[in-house]
């Protein structure tokens, strides 16, 4: 299986960083309560200084979703989104234990990180432009279709796995309990990013070694190296 981001996607936003990390072995059974603490206090500590729309990370991602005909306050990247519900309830939700620490991740590094199921992926998944006749299956169960030129993660069965590039995944390929075998994407376009990614990615890969005695394959893709292989 591979994963990618189109040329027209690199074409049109070159700033564009996207790290990756590959695990299989994941469980539900683990307790991942302190390393998401640790994240949070990043967190804490960075919104203290200034809300999360002047960080330079979700600024970055804001200019992306203009550019892409979408306002900004009304679909916000997914780290926006965390860090938003996070300074108004003082804590992220406790869904899955992997899940948990890629959004504390995502909320400490503002950077959007998505977790896919790989199980639920049909050969190759790609960020690229809808055509306009995928389908994405909402958390509530309903079928939807993007517009056309929409930015989304696609298998190459017509599947939609994330919307709005990093407003909104499908329900498709969420974490669940019997989940498995996990492909973990973070992507950033502020100026820190080609160090910030690479660290966040670490760090996740870390503690995923931690938590689950496996060693995730990671990188770090970029146009002349952009695509990701990895056991389907």
């Amino acid at each position: 299986m591979d994963f990618q981001h189109s040329g027209e996607i690199w074409r049109d936003f070159p700033e564009l960083i996207p790290g990756v990390a590959y695990a299989d072995g994941i469980t539900p059974g683990v307790t991942a309560d302190d390393r998401v603490a640790q994240f949070t206090a990043i967190a804490s500590s960075r919104l203290a200084a200034v809300p999360e729309s002047e960080l330079p990370e979700i600024r970055a991602w804001r200019r992306a979703f203009t550019r892409m005909g979408l306002k900004p306050t009304q679909y916000r990247c997914a780290s926006e989104a965390l860090l938003r519900r996070f300074r108004k309830e003082g804590a992220l939700p406790q869904l899955h234990p992997l899940v948990d620490v890629c959004n504390a991740a995502s909320a400490a590094f503002a950077i959007p990180v998505a977790v896919f199921d790989v199980a639920q992926i049909t050969r190759c998944l790609e960020v690229r432009y809808a055509a306009g006749d995928e389908d994405c299956l909402t958390f509530s169960g309903e079928t939807e279709h993007p517009a056309p030129g929409e930015v989304i993660f696609a298998d190459q069965a017509g599947n939609v796995h994330a919307r709005r590039w990093t407003n909104r995944q499908s329900g498709l390929s969420a974490v669940r309990a019997q989940t498995a075998t996990v492909l973990i994407v973070a992507e950033a376009m502020h100026d820190s990013a080609p160090s910030d990614v690479p660290e966040l990615i670490a760090a996740i890969a870390g503690d995923v070694s931690a938590l689950w005695s496996i060693t995730p394959r990671t990188t770090v893709l970029s146009p002349s190296a952009p695509l990701f292989t990895f056991p389907g």
